[in-house]
């Protein structure tokens, strides 16, 4: 439940189109579900705009299942990342309209519409094996109400690729920048455009890429002021991060 659906149901008591028994029971279940294994935060949404998203690496697909049948019941977009195709398939079985988004490992479902900003976000990676991290980034700004546009492939080895989108780079609201190896990208594009920019690096690279700690470790040291730097891999991050800057 969103604040405007709060203040729906508020008005419908004030106006006597329900009992105030009736907006308990609608209410009881507002903070949260206990199922357990979870405690299904519903009232995150009223707080900070946006429903609980699901983790699922590391849950059981049982686990997976319940908390997505629990957030069906508020009527609420869901998202799910680092999920599996069993996990998919067993939420398909009772939910067919679910998606499945191979290359993020993210699972969406969309029961009701946005508001969307006419500003959008951009997702630029440094090469085409950054794109899975990309994806969860790019996917997770749409399930939360963003336009967003892809940049692919256009890394500092090749910088000419990225001067040829330097148009549709500069004009989003806020600018995405994925990169494995030594993680220039975000600095490059820092230096580029008057729009945050929001560097993720990856574990993509060599033996002394060290799983992304080198990449981190260079976007951290930026000399691109208005650049900030999310965890390695954490295209979901960064996704959440540009959503928020995007409906400022």
């Amino acid at each position: 439940m969103n604040t405007k659906e709060l203040t729906n149901l508020l008005e419908k008591v004030k106006d006597n189109r329900i009992s105030i028994e009736e907006a308990v029971g609608n209410l009881k279940q507002l903070p949260f579900s206990d199922l357990g294994f979870a405690k299904v935060d519903h009232h995150r949404e009223l707080r900070q705009g946006y429903p609980e998203i699901i983790y699922c690496q590391g849950k059981t697909t049982e686990h997976v299942v319940g908390i997505v049948k629990s957030m069906l019941e508020k009527g609420s977009n869901i998202l799910g990342t680092r999920a599996t195709e069993e996990m998919y398939e067993a939420i398909k079985a009772f939910y067919p309209v679910v998606q499945y988004h191979p290359l993020a490992k993210t699972i969406t479902i969309k029961q009701k519409e946005q508001e969307v900003p006419s500003s959008y976000i951009v997702v630029v990676t440094g090469g085409t094996s950054d794109i899975p991290v990309s994806e969860e980034a790019a996917i997770t700004a749409e399930i939360l109400g963003n336009k967003v546009e892809r940049v692919y492939d256009v890394g500092v080895a090749g910088i000419h690729r990225l001067f040829a989108n330097i148009d549709i780079i500069r004009g989003a609201q806020v600018v995405i920048a994925v990169a494995g190896m030594e993680g220039a990208l975000g600095s490059v594009i820092g230096g580029l455009v008057e729009k945050p920019v929001i560097a993720v690096p990856t574990s993509v690279g060599y033996g002394a890429n060290f799983g992304g700690l080198a990449p981190l470790l260079s976007m951290l040291n930026s000399c691109s002021s208005g650049t900030a730097v999310v965890n390695i891999d954490n295209g979901f991050g960064a996704g959440y991060m540009a959503s928020m800057i995007n409906h400022l």
